[in-house]
């Protein structure tokens, strides 16, 4: 098992950040932590890297105390703080082989070329970071991030401030480290969680109130579903309402209609069977999920 958290509590004197939040990663797994700003996202992510101490509770790595064995936990940890934290007046290479030297690399310099390639860096590396755009510091966050070649990394907001190339690149970097690392990221960008985690944990207040895989977030449990179908010219709500298992069908416009049916029942051949015998064209027909984002603010409201 990669990462187990158990019965975690955090104090910040008198607030509470965390509240007895508990979770397991297995490994190779992309995990995204989400929740609104002071959920304690940030927190858990600096108790499971070694930077802060629980109040209370347990945080494992590969089995080993995140506190009792922090050296070796921090070997096996790829970590990218929210803020980014980078030596400004240093240039990239020289501030990458410092990293490296810290993690006391074998072959420092094949290890830092490897990385700016990686990444994607090469264009400026011969900068310092703080001549950087935003976008190309992430990059060196990232590298030194991944430098010691972690098993688990771990991301705060890394696509923070990006324009949508860079999102773009930094998402497919991402999703390619995930395919043979464990990652767990924060983000407040729900498209990059549909796009790049199997799995979402929501924390509000300090609690988790959501753990589970994307698609079935999206795809609770109900009664009913609901369709969207859109013909090629109008017909009457009646007909519609004739179809076993249909409750409500509602226009969206003139052709298009918002069918609500029991979940037990599929009446999607049934509607295509409608649809010739009243010689329509069906132009589309989909199934109306809730949205991530939709998800997320109906589980974080306080």
């Amino acid at each position: 098992m990669s990462i187990s958290v158990n019965n975690i509590t955090k104090y910040y004197g008198e607030q509470k950040a965390l509240d007895d939040v508990s979770f397991s990663i297995e490994p190779g797994n992309i995990v995204g932590l989400l929740g609104p700003n002071g959920a304690g996202k940030s927190t858990m992510m600096k108790i499971l890297t070694g930077f802060i101490p629980a109040s209370s509770g347990t945080a494992t790595i590969n089995g080993m105390d995140v506190l009792e064995n922090s050296i070796e936990v921090r070997r096996l940890v790829g970590y990218l703080p929210e803020n980014n934290p980078l030596y400004h007046e240093m240039y990239v290479k020289e501030y990458l082989e410092f990293v490296a030297n810290i993690y006391k690399i074998k072959k420092t310099k094949q290890r830092v070329d490897e990385m700016i390639e990686l990444t994607g860096i090469t264009p400026e590396y011969r900068k310092r970071i703080g001549a950087l755009s935003k976008g190309y510091r992430q990059r060196v966050g990232l590298a030194q991030a991944l430098i010691h070649d972690p098993e688990i990394l771990i991301l705060d907001e890394p696509t923070s401030g990006l324009d949508p190339n860079q999102l773009l690149e930094i998402r497919q970097l991402i999703q390619q480290i995930g395919s043979r690392k464990t990652v767990m990221l924060s983000t407040h960008i729900m498209q990059e969680v549909t796009q790049l985690c199997q799995r979402v944990i929501i924390i509000n207040n300090g609690k988790i109130v959501a753990d589970d895989t994307t698609a079935n977030l999206q795809n609770p449990q109900k009664a009913e579903q609901v369709l969207v179908i859109e013909f090629d010219r109008p017909i009457d709500a009646e007909k519609l309402m004739k179809i076993e298992g249909i409750h409500k069908a509602e226009p969206d416009n003139e052709n298009r209609w918002i069918v609500t049916s029991a979940a037990s029942r599929d009446v999607r051949p049934d509607l295509f069977h409608l649809a010739v015998r009243e010689q329509l064209t069906v132009l589309s027909l989909q199934k109306k999920d809730d949205s991530l984002e939709q998800v997320f603010q109906s589980l974080t409201k306080n």
